[in-house]
């Protein structure tokens, strides 16, 4: 699923602006951090359905969701939450201590962002803080500690991109939101959107040069920030905010963004 992708990505964005200047990214770390995105990807869903299941009724995209259809009880999603959790806590063991407190860290955001579209319009920038905790959690699994003069950007222009896909997501649910009472960015923007999508993409950009200028990145990093830039723009200047079918197309060609990013990290080093 496109989700789980965009979890995963910023980590391999991360382990790959650790590995040494001519070496490949490791690659243990690399699978390690694709079954940790799967499981927590997974547990972020089994969470969220766990509170919107009234919410999930409502909406004919969601509706069919196991605990808004009825076909499993709230006490046996948690019983896979668990496991599911578990599993998780197994792959987090493999990391040192400093990633071990800096993951662990992270569950306060999985478990309360589903609670932000009840209390804010900006929903999405919690998914940005929480979906991007891997940029931090990457480069601490390779050395130990995270180096903030690289981490925060990089983890800044992260919560920037989750803020422009996850904004198109949301528009095709506007119709639904609105009758049921819950926000999202893709409300507050309204007619806008673009223009916040624009500023967004733009943020992500110089972020992204401001973290690779930190850990001395070569031209074929820089040639991927501006492929990223070219594809942002056209997703954006292409987007019918009205059609969901685009919306869906558009947020889920970011997986194309994420990997464009992380080939010219990995020629970058070389």
């Amino acid at each position: 699923p496109a989700g789980t992708w965009l979890l995963y990505l910023p980590c391999t964005w991360s382990i790959g602006l650790a590995a040494a200047p001519g070496c490949l990214p490791d690659w243990r770390m690399l699978s390690l951090f694709g079954v940790g995105a799967v499981l927590m990807r997974g547990a972020g869903c089994t969470i969220n359905d766990m509170w919107d299941r009234d919410y999930d009724r409502q909406v004919a995209r969601t509706a069919s969701r196991p605990l808004a259809a009825g076909d499993i009880s709230t006490f046996q999603s948690l019983v896979f939450l668990g496991g599911q959790l578990s599993l998780a806590l197994c792959v987090l063991l493999c990391l040192n201590y400093y990633s071990i407190i800096l993951g662990a860290s992270s569950l306060f955001l999985v478990i309360t962002y589903p609670l932000m579209k009840r209390i804010t319009y900006w929903p999405q920038l919690v998914l940005g803080f929480t979906f991007n905790w891997g940029a931090l959690l990457g480069w601490s699994a390779i050395k130990g500690s995270c180096e903030w003069s690289v981490c925060l950007p990089l983890y800044f222009a992260g919560v920037m991109w989750t803020l422009v896909y996850d904004t198109i997501y949301a528009h095709q649910d506007k119709r639904d939101d609105i009758m049921i009472g819950v926000k999202s960015t893709a409300l507050h923007f309204k007619k806008d959107t673009k223009q916040w999508l624009s500023g967004f993409s733009l943020a992500m950009l110089l972020s992204l040069c401001v973290a690779g200028m930190n850990c001395n990145q070569t031209l074929p990093y820089y040639s991927a920030v501006a492929a990223v830039g070219a594809h942002l723009a056209h997703q954006i200047y292409t987007l019918d905010i009205d059609k969901p079918e685009d919306c869906w197309k558009k947020f889920a060609s970011n997986r194309t963004v994420g990997i464009l990013l992380f080939i010219g990290i990995v020629l970058g080093n070389l």
